[in-house]
């Protein structure tokens, strides 16, 4: 015999499909193994994710209008949204197929699009076409290295990310911009040095280098007094020049995995 759905539940689908918007139902498994439906979206995660997405449509805005001190500023705070939104999602257990989605379609937008704007509108206009192409190569190498990003979850060792992050190359443009715009020179200036910047942020973020993720700090943990005191002086140089000292830190890390791989072909040779 067939098993006929109860009413109330059968009730509540119909009532939900009459809504103007979506209820997002999500398939997960229980701590059982079974299949379980779960309605709705965790909001304090998402809440992050959203302003995350939020900080990188600003940056495309404040950039169009030629505010571009505004609009790298904006990068970094997407950075920060960024890097909370995963690590609160793990620490409160709030962690979902469709924050992971939305989280991915922001960074798109957040590291991937406004950065290239970024560059373009200060810088690559002057170069034309070639420009214009250098801008483009680093939209997509942010798309594809997101998308590798996700289908490697859980197959990669969460220690290491494979390629520069979108994050860490946008925060490289974000400074250079920045910080010579903040000493009053004009991006036509720079306009090869800043097609080359673009271009390597892009390969880096297609390669297959391996940069340190720094997922596997414990926040919860126990961590020496020493690294608290790492933290402060950190903070201490960033709010004192914020453009060069974070402009300083994006150059360091992006070298980070190149010279890192360098060693390791040396050490390799017989």
């Amino acid at each position: 015999m067939n098993e006929q759905p109860e009413p109330a539940e059968e009730s509540k689908d119909a009532a939900s499909s009459l809504l103007p918007i979506d209820e997002h139902v999500e398939e997960v498994q229980d701590a059982e193994g079974r299949k379980v439906h779960r309605r709705g979206i965790y909001l304090l995660p998402n809440l992050f994710t959203t302003a995350n997405l939020f900080a990188g449509f600003y940056s495309i805005i404040a950039a169009m209008n030629g505010q571009f001190s505004f609009a790298a500023a904006a990068l970094f705070v997407a950075m920060v949204m960024d890097g909370l939104d995963g690590r609160i999602a793990r620490m409160i257990n709030a962690q979902s197929a469709f924050g992971a989605e939305y989280d991915s379609l922001s960074d798109m937008v957040a590291f991937g699009l406004a950065p290239a704007l970024l560059a373009y509108t200060w810088a690559l206009s002057d170069l034309g076409s070639v420009g214009l192409a250098v801008a483009f190569i680093y939209t997509a190498g942010a798309a594809l290295r997101l998308a590798r990003f996700n289908t490697q979850i859980g197959k990669v060792d969460k220690k290491w990310f494979i390629g520069l992050a979108s994050p860490a190359a946008a925060g490289l443009i974000a400074g250079l911009v920045w910080a010579f715009h903040d000493f009053g020179i004009k991006g036509s200036k720079l306009s090869l040095l800043v097609a080359l910047l673009v271009a390597l942020a892009g390969a880096l973020m297609i390669s297959n280098i391996k940069y340190h993720s720094f997922k596997a700090f414990d926040l919860k943990g126990r961590v020496p007094f020493v690294a608290i005191l790492v933290v402060v002086l950190v903070f201490a140089l960033i709010f004192s020049d914020p453009p060069r000292v974070l402009l300083l830190i994006a150059l360091i890390y992006a070298a980070s995995g190149p010279v890192q791989w360098v060693l390791q072909l040396n050490r390799a040779k017989p």
